[in-house]
């Protein structure tokens, strides 16, 4: 049957910025696939609540309270999940971000630590993850997580929109290096109901633009993300490598614009 490309039975997946949001949702659809997965963050008492959930789903969860800006802490995660699991078939690289900001107001500093949070990070993950991935699965699937700012132009995300289009790319260029053996596929997000758009999605003003100039007219929701990460990770995607899902609501143009002035 279709349904069951989707499933990951047995797998293991390490998956970052999991203690809530699109982590959370990821890791645990990863779960009700039948994936046993590795979690890391920043808040174990959200780590915790998150693995209570994967259990729930019959499968089992390793929480790794862990600072993610940090390079090598980033890399450890999957000998982590070799060490608990046996074996490692799926990486998630989620966790990542900047604060927007003016673009005469962006240090050269916070480029530098945008590019590393969200792009340095991942590939130190990637590069520990693979020879684990090729000796204990065979093949496996690398996934990450960009945003629509990496594709769309808007005020005042120089630092974030430059890092996630780096992370787009990069992406293609680990498919291509890393094929056949392990596909590598990113999600670019557009707004997503999670704890990072809360402030806005609280203003009606601004929730109310940020829906109507959405094509869906809605923000998306966190199972919309998790439902194209497992396509992209399982067996449903094995055709796929070196591409960006764009799970945005039909977004062409920025559907939020900053208050910041012209020159």
């Amino acid at each position: 049957m279709i349904l069951d490309r989707f499933r990951i039975d047995g797998q293991v997946a390490v998956v970052t910025g999991a203690g809530r949001g699109l982590g959370a949702a990821i890791a645990v659809a990863f779960a009700e696939a039948g994936a046993d997965v590795v979690i890391a963050s920043r808040t174990k008492s959200q780590l915790d609540e998150v693995a209570e959930k994967v259990t729930a789903a019959g499968r089992q969860a390793h929480v790794v309270p862990a600072d993610l800006s940090d390079i090598e802490a980033t890399a450890a995660l999957a000998g982590i999940a070799v060490d608990r699991f046996g074996r490692l078939d799926i990486v998630v690289n989620n966790v990542g971000g900047a604060m927007p900001c003016p673009l005469l107001d962006t240090t050269p500093q916070a480029l530098v630590d945008a590019f590393n949070f969200n792009v340095t990070n991942a590939h130190a993950l990637v590069r520990a993850a693979v020879p684990h991935i090729l000796e204990t699965a065979g093949g496996g699937s690398i996934l990450n997580i960009t945003s629509t700012m990496g594709r769309l132009p808007g005020r005042a995300f120089a630092a974030y929109g430059t890092a996630k289009a780096a992370l787009a790319h990069y992406t293609k260029l680990a498919a291509l290096d890393l094929n056949p053996r392990i596909r590598v596929n990113a999600i670019a997000p557009g707004s997503i109901l999670t704890s990072a758009l809360e402030i806005v999605a609280s203003n009606d003003a601004m929730r109310t633009e940020l829906e109507t100039k959405t094509p869906l007219h809605r923000l998306g929701e966190p199972e919309d993300i998790a439902a194209a990460a497992l396509y992209l990770v399982s067996p449903a995607g094995k055709y796929l490598t070196g591409k960006v899902l764009e799970p945005d609501g039909g977004l062409i143009a920025p559907n939020l614009d900053l208050p910041i002035g012209d020159l």
